[in-house]
């Protein structure tokens, strides 16, 4: 278990800030923003984090600066998440990740060359959120639990290891039930992405289908998606990546459809009958 976290003091950067936050998610302890001791460096109790020039996760030594060069951009948040296995589905789920790691190998240039943009647009980034927190994360030398700095970090910390740990949860359930149906519209043949009513209902059902379908490097084929209601007994419809081939205010006049939108991309049906529910899409497709 980890008894305490230390990182650099100076200045802060997010890196070192999401590392500790992710941290604090984990173990609720103290932060102290000081050079660790050889002792400390060695002690796997303590957590040294964007400091230390060692890379060391069974000791909980979490620093990226001794890396070579022309090593892929990575960062003390990287290496942390990598810790906890949660390293690939962030960077997949997290777009900000990427960036992040080469704003703090690479600096402004190179990534906004990266990202295509112009140098001035990287500060056009910047939040006063970001600002305030990391000025007042490098203020203090400590940080202890109950002191609004900590409380925030952790709270941070929390909801981003609950956000991915939960998305992957949801898309495993998924997985295990999905189904891709090929549905005829015109003389067209597209895909449409099913996951049916389980007890207990999986949580954000929809969701987790959409990121599913990236995973499973369909989003070019798979045009809509039909998913449990999780509001009501039936089933929701919506298109995929707004897709034109469906427009659902074709069901406004069907019995069981209880809601389209007046745009077109959403429909929700009491019906649970799969033909049935096939049978809808179909009439929905425009070819």
């Amino acid at each position: 278990m980890i008894q305490s976290i230390i990182t650099h003091p100076g200045g802060a950067h997010k890196d070192d800030f999401l590392a500790c936050a992710v941290l604090l998610a984990r173990h609720a302890v103290s932060i102290f923003r000081r050079d660790p001791t050889e002792a400390e460096l060695a002690d796997p109790q303590v957590a040294v984090v964007d400091i230390g020039h060692q890379h060391h996760p069974e000791l909980h030594n979490f620093d990226h600066h001794q890396f070579p060069r022309d090593a892929d951009p990575s960062c003390a948040l990287s290496l942390v998440l990598q810790s906890l296995g949660m390293y690939e589905d962030t960077k997949e789920f997290c777009s900000w990740l990427e960036t992040t790691e080469w704003f703090d190998c690479r600096g402004p240039n190179d990534t906004a060359d990266w990202l295509g943009v112009d140098r001035e647009a990287m500060a056009k980034l910047n939040s006063p959120l970001d600002v305030t927190l990391f000025k007042a994360f490098a203020r203090q030398s400590e940080h202890l639990a109950g002191e609004p700095v900590w409380e925030v970090m952790k709270m941070i910390g929390t909801d981003l290891v609950d956000y991915v740990t939960g998305l992957r949860r949801r898309m495993d359930e998924v997985a295990k039930v999905e189904k891709i149906w090929e549905v005829e519209i015109g003389e067209s043949k597209v895909k449409v992405a099913f996951v049916p009513r389980t007890e207990p209902l999986i949580e954000d059902a929809s969701g987790g289908l959409a990121w599913r379908i990236k995973e499973l490097g369909l989003e070019e084929e798979v045009v809509a998606m039909v998913y449990p209601d999780s509001r009501g007994s039936g089933y929701g419809m919506r298109r995929f990546n707004d897709s034109p081939f469906f427009d659902f205010c074709r069901l406004a006049e069907e019995p069981d459809v209880h809601f389209t939108h007046n745009r077109g991309f959403i429909a929700k049906t009491a019906c649970t009958d799969i033909t049935r529910l096939q049978y809808l899409v179909e009439k929905a497709g425009t070819p």
